[in-house]
């Protein structure tokens, strides 16, 4: 597996961090996990054809983490695209078919997309739901943000791991499905000593990572505040695995 970073940013207007998106690469398969403000411009920018994308998992419903949903709907309905592409699947909590309903009435049917062009999967909020696929399978599990918020867990056939919390305050969820797994992507909103619910300090992050017994840890989702502060060193104080700082674009082989 390898993950691209297409957005380590928030809703914060960063020049060089775009909103939370990340695209997985799966025995050449592409899924992405949440689609901020600019995440299809991100997907181009990283050499990757949003016409190929097959899975798209959400992990909740804030705006900067779903924008840009808009955009790949509108781009995938253009003609010259629909007839040529396969069919895709949008994943998320309950509420998902809600939502996409209400933004396709918003625009006029401009975002309207026909069953056998796109699937809604739907997954349980507050329980542990298993979908497997061809190459991969995955877990979802709700976590401290929002009554709808989901992680997921990538096991890929190779035997490689991956988890993304999306937004997350601590919690034992997250550290229960992080378990053991190669690389977890987690979200490090705030700095220590400025810590907000429903999200993570670097310091709770490491604490996590240790918990869960993780091979590398990735932190992003950076508020400015955080970024004006050493994240690694307040990390360090919990956690003493290989810590990685996203960057948009950053590749990383699971």
């Amino acid at each position: 597996m390898q993950l691209i970073v297409l957005g380590s940013g928030t809703s914060i207007p960063i020049g060089d961090r775009s909103s939370p998106s990340l695209a997985l690469i799966v025995e050449g398969s592409t899924i992405v996990f949440d689609l901020g403000p600019g995440a299809l411009c991100q997907l181009a920018r990283a050499g990757l054809d949003y016409e190929k994308v097959e899975r798209i998992f959400i992990t909740h419903f804030h705006p900067d983490h779903t924008a840009d949903i808009i955009h790949f709907l509108f781009a995938s309905r253009n003609p010259t695209v629909l007839g040529r592409r396969l069919p895709f699947v949008i994943t998320g909590p309950n509420g998902l078919k809600g939502l996409l309903t209400d933004i396709q009435n918003a625009f006029q049917n401009w975002l309207t997309l026909t069953p056998d062009a796109m699937k809604i999967d739907e997954l349980e909020t507050g329980i542990t739901s298993k979908r497997e696929y061809e190459c991969f399978s995955l877990i979802a599990c709700p976590v401290d943000h929002t009554p709808h918020s989901l992680a997921y867990r990538v096991d890929a056939r190779s035997g490689k791991s991956l988890v993304y919390s999306g937004d997350t305050g601590y919690c034992d969820d997250i550290i229960e499905i992080a378990s053991g797994t190669d690389l977890l992507v987690l979200e490090c909103s705030f700095p220590d000593g400025k810590e907000m619910p429903g999200h993570l300090t670097p310091s709770q992050a490491g604490k996590i990572a240790s918990m869960a017994k993780v091979r590398r840890l990735l932190l992003t989702h950076f508020y400015p505040e955080c970024l004006e502060t050493d994240i690694e060193a307040q990390c360090r104080k919990t956690y003493q695995g290989e810590i990685i700082l996203a960057s948009d674009l950053l590749r990383v082989s699971v």
